[in-house]
């Protein structure tokens, strides 16, 4: 048996870089949800974007998940 120790290396690596992000931009929409409730008080402007910027970065997420479904599927 032979282990291509190079190939499970970058597989690794690329797992770790995706994973990381994911949780990262998941954060940063959920970090969107709570400033657009602190905006709430403030003005109108501020609570949209934090809004639309929560809900970008869920969908990339989304998106991204839809994707690594899609290479295991096909």
């Amino acid at each position: 048996m032979h282990i291509d120790w190079a190939a499970l290396g970058s597989v690794f690596g690329v797992s770790l870089a995706v994973t990381v992000g994911l949780v990262g931009l998941f954060t940063l929409g959920i970090v969107g949800l709570t400033k657009r409730e602190a905006a709430a008080s403030g003005t109108a402007g501020n609570a949209a974007v934090a809004r639309a910027g929560a809900y970008t970065c869920f969908a990339l997420c989304a998106a991204a998940v839809a994707y690594g479904i899609h290479l295991i599927v096909a």
